[in-house]
């Protein structure tokens, strides 16, 4: 036994009896209350921060810094709490800091218990006000009109592609992106009586329809399937409809008092939705050590070889390109809007080189916003 494990020897040799419950709870008292008086210390720091913020006309809510702090945490984690446990807490730690500063608005594709609005709490914490509404577009306007701060909506999965509704507003919007969060979807099978059999009936969203297409095709092939307006919503109508099953999370199932009839029912395990977060503010760059992600829109004339000229662009600046998607021009029929994910922030020079020429060569060109790269939560 090493020295770190043993028991220290008492006077006559025997090994000292191990601390009480008691003794250890005793001791646990302590650190709750060293605890709550260093929360409140930085609390305190909070409101001071934000009292220079408001003089200075600078922004509460800072992503970089949040999640520059955030992994610094995860970083120093030696156990026995897991790098997402400490994540969480300390999410929540910035979040009611953050609150005493300003409380943020941030709208989300409602009802609660969606996947928007779990994405939305994993951002920003539980100390915000959130809003949900009941289209995308009622999330853009919300903040256009300045009913709220930032919004969370969902633009690309990892097994159906994008959300070409979300890339749509893109197009008109002066909102920018300002942050990724990137959240895996394990959904449930949920109805009023839990029994496979009293089923005739499945609803959800129709993404989340189209990514249990298969485990659906096998398992239920004689269950209708219905469209709705957002997983949160299909929760609600099983819940007063014995007939009908929700596929949701598990916490929309427990909010409308669902029982499970089979867990995990996406077709890939990999299964991940990628949200974005908008505001009015573009974000700073991360800094060394942090990647920063730019999405770009633009238009090029229709003639041969203009696309592959503007995508050489970044090639030749060293900057990699993540995706590209094409949307139609609605005014011009078979002519196209580009989306291009770059990795770098607009600020960098080889990229801003890169932009400048691109703007030159393009019919029309924006920049959606520079915003750290997310990562993945646990799975």
């Amino acid at each position: 036994m090493s020295s770190r494990t043993a028991r220290k020897p008492t006077a006559a040799g025997a090994a000292a009896e191990p601390p009480s419950i008691e003794t250890l709870r005793a001791r646990m008292d302590e650190i709750n209350l060293k605890i709550l008086r260093l929360v409140s210390l930085r609390a305190s720091l909070a409101v001071e921060i934000g009292r220079l913020k408001h003089n200075n006309g600078g922004e509460v809510y800072q992503p970089v810094r949040e999640l520059a702090i955030i992994e610094k945490m995860i970083a120093e984690n030696q156990g026995p709490l897991t790098d997402e446990q400490v994540k969480r807490i300390y999410v929540e730690i910035i979040s009611a800091c953050r609150a005493l500063e300003h409380e943020p608005r941030v709208a989300f594709l409602g009802p609660e218990h969606t996947y928007s609005h779990e994405a939305a709490r994993m951002r920003f914490g539980s100390s915000v006000e959130l809003m949900p509404l009941e289209s995308f577009a009622a999330v853009f306007q919300a903040i256009e009109n300045g009913r709220a701060d930032f919004g969370v909506v969902p633009v690309e999965n990892s097994t159906e592609g994008s959300v070409t509704l979300t890339l749509d507003l893109l197009i008109d919007t002066a909102l920018v992106i300002i942050g990724e969060i990137l959240l895996p979807v394990r959904p449930s099978i949920m109805s009023l009586s839990g029994k496979r059999e009293a089923v005739t009936r499945i609803i959800a969203h129709q993404q989340l329809l189209a990514q249990c297409r298969g485990y659906l095709s096998a398992n239920f092939p004689n269950c209708e399937t219905e469209a709705v307006a957002s997983n949160g919503l299909a929760a609600q109508r099983a819940a007063a409809d014995g007939s009908l099953a929700a596929i949701a999370s598990a916490a929309a199932g427990e909010a409308y008092g669902l029982r499970t009839i089979a867990s995990n029912v996406q077709d890939l395990a990999t299964n991940m939705t990628r949200f974005i977060v908008m505001g009015t503010r573009p974000v700073e760059r991360s800094g060394p050590g942090r990647a920063d992600k730019t999405t770009l829109l633009f238009a090029v004339a229709d003639r041969v070889g203009t696309l592959n000229q503007a995508l050489n662009l970044f090639a030749r600046n060293a900057i990699n390109i993540s995706k590209i998607e094409s949307r139609p021009i609605r005014a011009r029929p078979w002519e196209y809007l580009f989306f291009v994910d770059v990795m770098g922030h607009r600020d960098d020079p080889k990229l801003a080189r890169a932009i400048k020429s691109l703007e030159r060569k393009a019919l029309f060109l924006k920049v959606l916003g520079s915003y750290p790269e997310g990562r993945s939560a646990a799975a």
